[in-house]
């Protein structure tokens, strides 16, 4: 059972890649971006949130494009108009969180999911009988789980670059604080491990 909830509640990167030819970036400040639609906006600010955190932890400054522009900023501008709104702000980096899609998937349940050692009914009749007649009689039922797939990337401001790109799934999340805390950590350690982002040392260590 333990085994079956951790599965249930899993955040996972599916693919990533980064630009193995540019240097570690040493940003200013970044901008983190969600995507997704008007029914999710909870969820969008919540990835803001926790993603921005996991950065500042690092050292890194970050800040979150709900807070500092509303949650329609670039809709009416051009890209021209949207880069300088950006670089007019002290950004030199975006980091998008897109939500490309979210899915109802149908399980079943099985009624008696308990697990009992073959010798410990096996060669007793009653303790046989009243486990199988469990397991056939108590009824299952069906449930929905949601997936979700997301996509995020880091874009270099100066140079139009993208420098790391990363999709992911998260499947049956406990709550939207749970899923964004989990994935904030898990994209930031992974733009780390390929060498796409500096720790600073100093500050994480505080």
């Amino acid at each position: 059972m333990v085994l079956l909830l951790t599965a249930c509640t899993s955040t996972r990167i599916t693919h990533s890649w980064s630009a193995g030819d540019k240097p570690i970036q040493k940003f200013n400040k970044i901008l983190v971006l969600g995507l997704n639609n008007e029914a999710d906006v909870r969820i969008r600010e919540n990835m803001e949130k926790h993603l921005v955190g996991d950065l500042r932890d690092m050292g890194i400054t970050a800040v979150s494009a709900v807070q500092e522009y509303g949650p329609k900023a670039f809709d009416k501008l051009d890209e021209e108009a949207a880069l300088s709104k950006l670089k007019n702000s002290g950004f030199d980096a975006v980091i998008t969180i897109v939500l490309l899609d979210k899915s109802k998937e149908r399980r079943y349940v099985p009624g008696h999911v308990m697990y009992t050692p073959y010798a410990v009914y096996h060669y007793r009749f009653w303790g046989y009988y009243r486990t199988m007649y469990a397991r056939v009689y108590t009824p299952g039922y069906y449930t929905y789980d949601t997936r979700y797939f997301w996509e995020s990337n880091l874009y270099h401001l100066g140079t139009g670059d993208l420098l790391y790109s990363a999709q992911s799934e998260s499947f049956e999340p406990s709550s939207t604080e749970s899923l964004a805390h989990k994935y904030g950590k898990m994209i930031v350690q992974d733009m780390v491990k390929k060498g796409v982002l500096m720790k600073d040392d100093a500050v994480a260590a505080k």
